[in-house]
């Protein structure tokens, strides 16, 4: 995920223990095979052209689709990815690859409310999802922030989010990143799902105070028909339907 698929982005996914936990109709599971059957993608520009119908045929259900990047970059297949699995039968959800050092949190979340990022009960709009993980570019780790400013940006994001669509954000992060640049903050926990990145055959550990997770990618190295190449591959922890009350708040 991001403008720069970078392996310094995720390769913090540490190797962990398994957490375990039902609530809210999810059932937490530690393998795809045990209840973790929903299959879902994430892309980018770098998937190049889709052919979405060929993807669901594939019995892709669930697709996050990159649409903004700090204060100004739109990825610029975005509407037609957006569109074209809307139209495929795709339950989809625009993500936003976190700046958090160019600007504050309002400002990043207001930008992707206004380019793709906003949200309808129609049973295949999901809530967005913030993208946040290791610095990519110049500025360290942690985006040179403390964990109390980091804390702060989240939650600048995440409340401006919610204003805009009255959604709770979900939130991508490694439990590596997490852990070290919000100083192990549970705060969010109680109401934005969890996309957590570890490419292993187990999820692992959870952020601190995450009491199950949501979405799990689960490798960057997939196959899809319809992509041609790499692509993201990630798991729903519960069954359709309550994916689908998700994306219709319900």
């Amino acid at each position: 995920m991001g403008q720069v698929r970078s392996s310094l982005r995720r390769l913090t996914a540490a190797a962990l223990t398994v957490l375990a936990t039902a609530a809210a109709g999810l059932v937490a599971t530690a393998t795809p095979a045990a209840a973790a059957t929903v299959p879902g993608i994430d892309v980018s520009r770098y998937q190049g052209t889709i052919n979405w119908t060929s993807v669901r045929n594939a019995g892709i259900q669930f697709a996050f689709i990159k649409a903004t990047e700090g204060t100004s970059y739109k990825d610029p297949n975005f509407n037609t990815n957006y569109v074209n699995a809307y139209n495929a039968g795709v339950i989809r959800g625009a993500y936003h690859f976190a700046r958090p050092n160019i600007s504050s949190g309002a400002v990043q979340a207001n930008y992707l409310a206004s380019n793709g990022g906003a949200w309808s009960a129609d049973s295949r709009t999901l809530p967005a999802a913030l993208d946040l993980e290791a610095n990519p570019y110049s500025g360290g780790y942690c985006y040179g922030l403390s964990t109390t400013a980091m804390r702060n940006w989240v939650q600048d994001f995440l409340n401006t989010y919610r204003s805009r669509t009255g959604r709770y954000a979900v939130i991508y992060t490694t439990t590596s990143f997490w852990n070290q640049c919000t100083g192990s903050w549970s705060g969010p926990w109680n109401n934005h799902p969890l996309w957590i990145a570890r490419w292993s055959s187990s999820v692992g550990a959870l952020p601190a105070g995450a009491p199950f997770w949501s979405f799990w990618q689960y490798t960057d190295s997939g196959s899809v028909p319809g992509i041609s190449g790499a692509v993201d591959r990630n798991y729903w922890n519960g069954d359709r339907s309550r994916l689908i009350a998700l994306a219709n708040n319900t």
